[in-house]
């Protein structure tokens, strides 16, 4: 399972998403890459939890992570029950016996920088409501990158030790505990709790891993955390035994009587309890104090002679921790702060362009493989080409200026983002004859002319359904889980269908039964991999979604901008499928002007560009629009329609240009006659919150962010994913940041979640 969750994930082969910042992102793309991190970060905590064969590093899984909180705190919809980002670790091993922990066994926030330190110690205090002169001690340890164990003892004897397993229940390894020098089977001293959990982290020294690898030429462990978690997960306890495991205990769970008043000093005593306890833990007065003792230990790192990924900090006293309780899956009195990602240097050997599913072409660099993090690259972003001549989509300056050129020695990292990254270029390694990157002007998938509209920062390929990279993709989509959501018929089946000519079209979806079924030339069933319930079960499952919402159906079909709170939004105004598109099809002799107008303000950038003078796009644009003569009746469809509330003139022209193209409007036309379209539900016209608009931020610790949408709308508000003037109310958990504070500079009334519930509760 570990092998076919890398090939999935592999950075040398996998497609690489259009990446851009998630402020950046509208919510079609959002959710396909909320989905695909999702998918990648399951498949990882099987890896490293279940398994013990991680096949990305730590700082990727971490920037992972991030990125999708980061998509799903803008897109709140689009968080999922289920998400990487509501959970820890992954399910106990069914080879072990089940053990529920007495006390949850927590993961922790992270930091990444001083701010986010800084922001952690802001937030105790504001929690703890202490006054500016009063001191907030913090003790600071080393984050040892192992496997969590928690050590159960009674009356000073060790009688269950277990796994962290997903933080509720864990794995029975008692018998593999005992083998462990480190963990005393018995607590020394006479003042012993009657019941007592340890918890801390079992490790292997890198000494120790070099001399198992020699030991055993047939297995090979990775890194010294898979040895680790290898050695203590082993059904034998001799082969346990035989491998050199250490313990530093840190924590503890259950307790029959407190250990003390602060951390420290709880430490201090598991010591006295004949535990190895780690001599790098200090006691910090002040966020300086913490971030030099960050500072202190980075520096340390590879002499220690175990590995490390962060510092750990977590509040000194007991109380304050009792008072600052816990979140869904960590505690608000301690945050990790991890180190940077490792950068390196390597090869930049081409750059390849990518069609993604809106048309945008996307480089990416394919790079001589290096090693970054633990996990070997072969592909990094290059974002757009702006990127690759050396400056922003503003037309600012970034690596100095510096280009970036096949052949060129290029640094890459894996922080801050998805996939990996170019960060430099070493100039004084260049070729002479190295020549700079011309981006290409039509799509290398169909050779459609690829232009950038004003504003946008991607090239995007105008060939629509004709460019068979468009195709796949927007079939994709077409399936994913906010959309159609068809059981069985995920990302992978739709490429094969494809590739094999099943389907072109998503009508073609809904015919794959009449021409691949029972008693056709060529059936489902005898696929490879197939039989007659499988097929069967698709065909049901597609039967079941032939009627689908107004505005998931509007999701679907992949238009540019259109997300899917547009799509309801757009829904709701028209009320149902025949209005829309009647509305739609008034705007043609606006949209085909407005066309003609993008056309004219290009080839008047370009000549600007060309004579070395200011580009009057807007005059070209106004002009073309004037003598377009538009009528009456689609001016005023085009009026009603960017009226409609969360529906701006980018997503219009959108809507309009895809609705005039004919070979694009006859696919959908195609794919309509086999749907019933069913209008949208009714909403509430009386409540505190109709026609408001609400943004919700921070954690939602009552209800998922998916429910708090879903009641906010039935109440007949408005859900925004971002702050501005026309913002009505913003409801904010813990961690909400700079919605909250931009809400509060703009007078937009905040309240909490409690509050929220009495409004959505009536």
């Amino acid at each position: 399972m570990a092998e076919d969750a890398k090939d999935k994930a592999s950075t040398g082969s996998a497609p690489l998403p259009e990446t851009v910042p998630v402020a950046q992102l509208d919510r079609s793309a959002a959710a396909d890459e909320a989905a695909a991190l999702a998918q990648v970060l399951e498949q990882a905590d099987r890896a490293y939890h279940g398994e013990d064969a991680p096949f990305i590093s730590d700082a990727e899984y971490d920037v992972k992570k991030r990125r999708l909180v980061e998509i799903e705190t803008r897109f709140p919809e689009l968080a999922r029950q289920d998400s990487p980002t509501t959970r820890i670790g992954a399910t106990p091993d069914g080879r072990f016996a089940k053990v529920a922990h007495r006390v949850p066994m927590l993961s922790l926030e992270n930091a990444f920088d001083d701010e986010d330190v800084t922001g952690f110690m802001q937030r105790v205090r504001s929690f703890l409501s202490l006054a500016p002169g009063n001191p907030v001690e913090v003790t600071a340890e080393p984050k040892i990158d192992g496997l969590s164990l928690s050590l159960r003892y009674e009356e000073g004897e060790l009688v269950l030790a277990s796994t962290r397993g997903d933080g509720a229940v864990g794995e029975n390894v008692t018998a593999n505990a005992r083998t462990i020098r480190d963990i005393p089977h018995r607590l020394l001293g006479d003042d012993i709790p009657t019941v007592i959990e340890i918890r801390g982290e079992c490790y292997m020294s890198h000494e120790d891993f070099e001399k198992l690898n020699q030991s055993d030429p047939g297995r090979v462990f990775a890194n010294p955390r898979n040895a680790a978690a290898g050695s203590l997960r082993q059904l034998d306890p001799e082969v346990t035994a035989s491998r050199p495991l250490r313990f530093f205990a840190y924590a503890w769970g259950q307790l029959s009587e407190p250990l003390a008043e602060t951390q420290m000093l709880a430490v201090e005593r598991m010591k006295g309890f004949g535990f190895q306890t780690n001599p790098l833990m200090r006691l910090c007065s002040s966020t300086d104090e913490m971030i030099a003792t960050w500072a202190n230990i980075e520096q340390m790192r590879s002499t220690l002679g175990y590995d490390i990924d962060g510092v750990v900090y977590k509040v000194n006293r007991i109380d304050y921790q009792s008072r600052l309780g816990m979140r869904s899956t960590t505690p608000r009195w301690a945050i990790a702060h991890k180190f940077p990602a490792e950068r390196v240097w390597t090869r930049l050997e081409a750059i390849d362009i990518q069609v993604g599913r809106t048309g945008a072409l996307s480089p990416v660099a394919r790079l001589h493989p290096v090693t970054v993090g633990g996990v070997v690259v072969s592909n990094a972003t290059l974002h757009n080409e702006d990127y690759i001549a050396g400056r922003s989509a503003d037309g600012s300056v970034i690596r100095d200026g510096k280009d970036i050129r096949i052949g060129d020695w290029v640094q890459v990292y894996r922080a801050g983002d998805v996939i990996p990254k170019v960060a430099d270029v070493d100039l004084a390694k260049r070729a002479s004859d190295a020549e700079p990157y011309h981006f290409p002007e039509l799509c290398p998938e169909c050779g459609s002319p690829a232009i950038r509209e004003e504003g946008d920062s991607a090239r995007r390929c105008t060939g629509g359904l004709i460019c068979p990279a468009q195709a796949v993709e927007k079939l994709k989509h077409f399936v994913s889980r906010a959309a159609f959501d068809i059981e069985g018929l995920g990302a992978k089946l739709v490429e094969e269908l494809f590739r094999d000519g099943w389907i072109a079209e998503p009508a073609d979806i809904f015919t794959l039964q009449e021409r691949y079924g029972p008693g056709r030339p060529q059936q489902l069933k005898n696929r490879e991999g197939w039989g007659e319930k499988s097929a069967a079960s698709l065909f049901r499952a597609i039967d079941e979604k032939r009627e689908i919402a107004l505005a998931r159906l509007l999701f679907a079909l992949g238009i540019r901008h259109l997300g899917e709170v547009a799509a309801s939004d757009l829904a709701r105004h028209y009320g149902d499928w025949d209005a829309l598109t009647q509305a739609l099809d008034r705007l043609r002799p606006a949209a085909e002007a407005q066309r003609l107008a993008e056309v004219a303000a290009e080839q008047e950038r370009e000549t600007a560009a060309a004579r070395g003078r200011r580009a009057r796009v807007s005059d070209v644009r106004a002009a073309v629009l004037a003598e377009a003569r538009i009528p009456v009746a689609a001016s005023a469809a085009w009026t009603d329609l960017i009226s409609a509330n969360g529906i701006g003139p980018v997503l219009a022209m959108s809507l309009s240009e895809a609705f005039a193209n004919e070979r694009e409007r006859a696919a959908i036309d195609r794919l309509t006659a086999y749907l019933k379209i069913l209008p949208p539900e009714a909403r509430a016209t009386d409540s505190a919150v109709t026609g408001k608009t609400l943004v919700f931020t921070g954690t939602l610790e009552k209800m998922t962010r998916a429910e708090a949408k879903a009641r906010a709308e039935a109440l007949g508000a408005h859900v925004a994913g971002s702050v501005s003037a026309k913002t009505d109310l913003v409801i904010a958990g813990p961690g909400a940041g700079s919605k909250a504070k931009k809400a509060a500079d703009l007078g937009i009334k905040v309240i909490d979640e409690d509050e929220w519930l009495l409004i959505a509760n009536g």
